[in-house]
């Protein structure tokens, strides 16, 4: 049993969408939305090309509208499923809102056709009118899929199969990992609960709970690798449709950054493999290991790892944010006040974290499994960052608040920053300051190296799946420890058992090549922080303008205004030297503590 720390309790209240499943507001909402929609056709279908500049100003203010309103419901009915997924109603709402979303993607799809088929120049001139200024992003940027949209009544049929496809396997999964029980010292607990003991300060720990996870796996592995090989498959019909000439090309797309950026971010990351290497060499030593297993990886280097509690945490984070900027720590506040905050590790809940920006016309709310770990502070740090960002962001509106998953982490990443060196500064023991800073190079390398090897599996997968169909588990296997290899080398020993540990990651399926984005985020923001650490001044004001602008501006825009040239792989090569100082830090600390012995 895990030791009480206070967030057992801690549980979002969802009022502010709706009160209930049942609430009368709720069903009130679903039936106008379509409503609503029809009305929305009945005035602009087949206009667009013949509005002026003010009358599209109004469309798109109905069309910001409806798309917040979906919003809202779909993610009440998410967030209420995520935090029970064995609960069949909460199921069967979040099927009736999907569905609903479908069928309001349907009715909508020709504002943005008929805005696409405009001439290059006709449309020019509408995004440099002036009555159009707010929106001048959102219509610049969606030109961008001008050649990978189909025609009506296909972009209809893809909308409508996707609620019985792709999404029906991406609940399957999370419904039956949300459902799975692992056995470890005699019961029966959540994988959250495990994955949490892969931290734990004793080895044996440790490998009970590795070869816990491996057993659970090996049971779920057949209907586990039949959900990503038809994902897989999904993914590779919906590219060849509209034209993408790669598996990733479509997340890029999303991200407003281009191919090669991806690539140099990529490269730059691999070159330096034998940092991590370096690195866990030296943690082996330090952990008085003669070999490090893969799951001694997160091991902790105080033997008696300190329980932190809920207010503890909040504290911390608080403190760190307010220190920053006022309305930083403010906006945090008001998660904790408001309780906008879900916590609680309990049966049924899918694992993980995230930030729900929800609606704009609501507010964002975090989602998390606190088990009182510094780590798990460091968690609490990072969905903050989003939710913050997603708060200040909702004044840009539904089109225009959401940011590309690269410049998303930056917010997240940098929270955790914050926390981690307040923390930093408040110890004086060499030894304690070693634990710390170790604890964060194993974050770093996990957020910046072990996501670009998850890149290289993705990329590995989608590519095999094309070129030689379906894959069997072993093959999935392979792959992952292949690339898996190629990152820890010598310096860790990877198990036969860890070959399976590709099956349980949701980003894979959830949001195919998200992951590059957190090596983005952290290597953007140790940039950042070093130019805030430099010159503070007036820094903290221009950061929060950065996350205030949301998606209005491309990431390569945006970053420009904090001094940052993207597209240069010197400044990705740069940053990797960063974590490459924090080992020497950590090198010259473990001498220090070596010393004093």
């Amino acid at each position: 049993m895990s030791t009480q720390h206070g967030a057992e309790t801690i549980r979002w209240d969802l009022s502010d969408l709706y009160t209930a499943p049942d609430d009368d507001n709720l069903t009130s909402d679903m039936k106008r939305i379509g409503e609503e929609a029809d009305a929305f056709a009945a005035r602009w279908k087949g206009r667009i090309a013949a509005l002026s500049a003010e009358e599209l100003k109004e469309a798109l203010a109905g069309y910001e509208k409806l798309n917040d309103l979906s919003s809202k419901i779909g993610s009440y009915a998410y967030l209420n499923w995520s935090t029970n997924t064995e609960d069949a109603a909460l199921g069967k709402l979040l099927q009736q809102t999907s569905e609903l979303g479908s069928e309001l993607r349907q009715k909508l799809v020709f504002f943005d056709l008929e805005w696409l088929a405009l001439d290059d120049a006709h449309a020019q001139s509408l995004i440099d009118a002036p009555e159009l200024a707010f929106y001048r992003h959102y219509l610049e940027s969606s030109r961008k899929y001008k050649p990978h949209m189909l025609t009506e009544a296909e972009e209809k049929v893809l909308s409508a199969k996707s609620v019985t496809g792709a999404r029906a396997w991406v609940r399957f999964f999370d419904e039956t990992l949300g459902a799975a029980r692992f056995d470890l010292d005699g019961e029966k607990v959540p994988e959250q609960q495990v994955l949490s003991k892969m931290h734990a300060p004793d080895r044996e720990t440790r490998r009970k709970a590795a070869a816990s996870l491996t057993a659970g796996f090996k049971e779920l592995s057949r209907p586990l690798t039949f959900v990503f090989n038809t994902l897989l498959a999904d993914k590779s019909t919906n590219d060849k449709l509209r034209c993408y000439p790669s598996w990733v090309t479509s997340r890029n797309l999303s991200n407003e950054i281009k191919d090669e950026t991806v690539e140099s971010l990529v490269e730059a990351v691999t070159d330096a493999y034998p940092l991590v290497q370096r690195y866990y060499r030296m943690k082996a030593k330090l952990l008085g290991l003669d070999q490090m297993h893969d799951y001694d990886r997160y091991a902790p280097l105080a033997q008696n790892e300190t329980v932190v509690t809920w207010q503890e945490a909040r504290k911390m984070v608080l403190e760190a944010y307010g220190g920053f900027h006022p309305k930083m720590g403010e906006i945090a506040g008001h998660f904790f006040e408001k309780n906008w905050i879900d916590a609680a590790i309990r049966p049924g809940k899918r694992g993980g974290a995230y930030s729900a920006s929800t609606a704009d016309s609501v507010h964002p709310y975090v989602f998390m499994n606190y088990d009182g770990r510094v780590r798990d502070v460091q968690t609490l740090a990072h969905e903050l960052g989003h939710g913050v960002h997603q708060y200040l962001s909702r004044e840009r509106g539904p089109l225009q608040s959401g940011t590309p998953l690269t410049t998303a982490e930056t917010a997240s990443v940098f929270g955790e920053m914050l926390v981690f060196r307040d923390l930093m500064a408040t110890l004086s023991d060499p030894k304690e300051k070693l634990a710390l800073l170790c604890g964060k190079i194993d974050d770093s390398i996990a957020t910046v190296f072990r996501q670009i090897s998850m890149n290289r599996f993705e990329n590995a997968i989608h590519t095999t799946r094309r070129e030689k169909g379906e894959l069997t588990t072993q093959q999935f296997s392979e792959l992952w420890m292949e690339t898996q290899t190629a990152l820890y080398g010598e310096s860790v020993k990877l198990s036969d058992d860890y070959g399976l540990w590709w099956c349980y990651i949701p980003h894979f399926l959830h949001s195919p090549g998200y992951v590059y984005a957190y090596a983005f985020g952290e290597l953007l923001v140790l940039s950042l922080y070093e130019q805030y650490r430099s010159t503070p001044q007036g820094f903290a004001d221009r950061y929060m303008e950065l996350l205030s602008a949301g998606g209005s501006e491309s990431p390569e825009v945006l970053t420009a205004r904090m001094g940052v040239d993207i597209n240069d792989k010197a400044f990705w090569q740069a940053g990797v030297a960063l974590i490459g100082k924090l080992i020497d830090e950590a090198e010259a600390l473990a001498a220090e503590v070596s010393a004093q012995a």
